[in-house]
C-alpha cells in the first residue's frame, strides 16, 4: 500500500491519537468518568482502539480508509523532487 497520510491530516492523527488513549486509559482507571456502567468501560475501549489506530496510521503513513474512499493527502511531489534532486550533479 502507498504512503496517503501527510500534511494536516498527519499532524491532526498525531496530536489527537494519543489523547485518546490516554482519555481512554484514564477512565479504564477510574481518574475519569465517561460514562457510568458498562457503557463507560465500551466508550474508554473504543477511544483508546481509535486513539491507537490514529497513532498507527500517523506513524507509517498509510490508511486502508483513505484508500478505500480514495482520500490522499500524502505530498509525493515532495519525495520525487528530493529523490531527483539526489541524482543531479552539482554545478559549481
Amino acid at each position: 500500500m502507498q504512503k496517503n497520510v501527510g500534511g494536516y491530516d498527519r499532524s491532526a492523527r498525531f496530536v489527537l491519537g494519543p489523547i485518546l488513549i490516554i482519555v481512554g486509559a484514564a477512565a479504564f482507571v477510574g481518574i475519569i468518568t465517561l460514562s457510568t456502567g458498562t457503557l463507560g468501560l465500551v466508550l474508554a475501549g473504543v477511544a483508546v482502539l481509535v486513539g491507537a489506530v490514529l497513532t498507527v496510521t500517523a506513524t507509517t503513513q498509510k490508511c486502508p480508509l483513505n484508500a478505500t474512499i480514495g482520500l490522499d493527502t500524502y505530498n509525493h511531489d515532495a519525495t520525487n523532487q528530493s529523490s531527483s534532486d539526489k541524482t543531479r550533479p552539482e554545478i559549481k
